[in-house]
């Protein structure tokens, strides 16, 4: 294919800088996969941009039935590689689940998730929720909003129950993390029971991202955590109202990442920095000139074989607003980030604050130093290769160097409180002090035996 593709170039006189001296490839045919989900964009940009084309890789883009088969298509070698949960490849390296040494050289966006209740629980939460002069809802909206809400359900002899797409999913974690900001139990996990409802007030469990709506319209749940455009399809449904988008609960939290298996990466250099290169160009493009390019991402996305939903639905949340309830429109630039912020560059803080989560919520059950976080955290996050690649664009006059952290240790600067819906700051170097500055979820030495949380 390699060959080919050359052949090609010469005989139409293609070359550009982008391929002007290709890599010598070890693999050029791949797969990837994905979930249909608005922050899988940078893959669709990639191949229908032709940024996969000009590394020389023949790309083809398969779209997923589930996290579970996403991962284990690229673990067992029928993907090359995939849009993953940032939990993934954490979770699979250290044996959560599925045992795997799983990497990212590519971080794929930041925020783009929200949480969404049904028009039954809204109307029951909305006067216990500020407003504005205007009328309107004030946000962010605290799960302390939700309180009564739980108490009545259970006063019925109801449960509360809400979706989330994945047991290490940022939406998972998002979810638990505003529960318990407004002092609602989410429940926990422990190695005898993987059901994380172990204590709840409020039951969490999966449901695949394109099912949320459905599954609430059903009443087979309450509210669910998802990205777009299944928050917004709620509202064009009429079915539910979304109570608060991730921006609003952790200013530029970090979201999807591109995973594959260390081997991969280790029998293929050339093929994973030509990919990764690719992968940047199609970020750069997606933000570039204040989001010039977005109404063109949408009509890609639109289609049946990405996302599939319907062009306003997506257009709602890519374009740079988010409609809360209808007619409830409001300007939210930042809600899909895909390269300013450093979005690309695999921190490895970010890692960390996803195994602070797990352990938080007793799926990594006993207590670990800050050393071995820091150690899972380098073991899956990959940088270097990330930096490889910027460079490279960079020398081909493809990318602007004041647009990559060079000089980054791998920390971002710790997250001030304003930044994060319960006022507790983030700083990714001291994980267990951070553990312990959270009122709800396991600390210190404490640990889930039975129902009850002992230490």
């Amino acid at each position: 294919m390699r060959n080919l593709f050359l052949s090609l170039a010469a005989t139409t006189a293609l070359a550009s800088p982008a391929f002007a001296d290709l890599l010598d490839l070890e693999k050029d045919e791949l797969t990837f996969g994905f979930i249909k989900l608005t922050d899988m964009a940078p893959l669709a940009v990639a191949y229908e941009q032709g940024y996969f084309l000009d590394e020389g890789l023949f790309v083809t883009l398969e779209a997923q039935a589930n996290w579970k088969v996403l991962l284990d298509g690229v673990i067992d070698g029928q993907l090359d590689g995939a849009h993953m949960l940032a939990g993934q490849p954490l979770a699979a390296t250290i044996g959560y689940g599925t045992e795997a040494h799983i990497v990212t050289p590519f971080s794929m966006d930041l925020n783009g998730n929200a949480i969404t209740v049904s028009n039954e629980v809204w109307d029951l939460m909305r006067p216990h929720v500020p407003s504005m002069e205007d009328g309107r809802p004030q946000h962010p909206i605290s799960a302390e909003a939700l309180v009564p809400v739980i108490e009545q359900f259970s006063a019925q002899g109801r449960p509360f129950n809400m979706g989330m797409v994945f047991p290490v999913s940022t939406h998972n974690y998002e979810l638990r993390y505003w529960l318990a900001a407004g002092g609602i139990e989410p429940g926990y996990y422990s190695p005898e029971n993987i059901s994380g409802q172990i204590g709840a007030e409020a039951f969490l469990s999966v449901t695949p991202p394109p099912q949320m709506p459905s599954t609430m319209e059903a009443g087979t749940i309450d509210g669910y955590c998802v990205g777009e455009p299944w928050n917004q399809q709620a509202v064009f449904k009429g079915i539910g109202v979304p109570v608060i988008t991730d921006y609003e609960l952790w200013k530029n939290n970090p979201e999807k990442v591109f995973g594959l298996t260390a081997e991969f990466v280790e029998e293929n250099p050339n093929t994973t920095k030509a990919l990764v290169r690719a992968l940047i160009r199609a970020a750069m493009w997606l933000d570039e000139n204040d989001n010039a390019n977005r109404e063109a991402a949408v009509e890609i996305l639109s289609r049946a074989e990405y996302v599939g939903a319907d062009y306003e639905v997506i257009a709602n949340s890519m374009t740079g607003t988010f409609e809360y309830e209808p007619g409830d429109v409001r300007e939210v630039p930042d809600f899909n980030v895909f390269f300013r912020y450093n979005a690309t560059y695999p921190f490895y803080s970010d890692a960390i604050w996803y195994l602070t989560q797990m352990r938080r919520w007793g799926q990594i059950p006993e207590a670990k130093t800050d050393d071995w976080y820091k150690e899972v955290a380098e073991s899956v996050y990959r940088p270097d290769i990330y930096l490889e690649a910027a460079q490279s664009l960079v020398d081909d006059g493809l990318a602007d160097p004041a647009d990559f952290p060079w000089g980054s240790d791998g920390y971002k600067e710790p997250t001030p409180a304003a930044d994060i819906i319960d006022g507790i700051p983030y700083d990714g170097r001291f994980p267990n002090a951070y553990l312990d500055s959270l009122p709800i979820g396991l600390k210190g030495n404490q640990t889930v035996v039975g129902s009850e949380i002992q230490g």
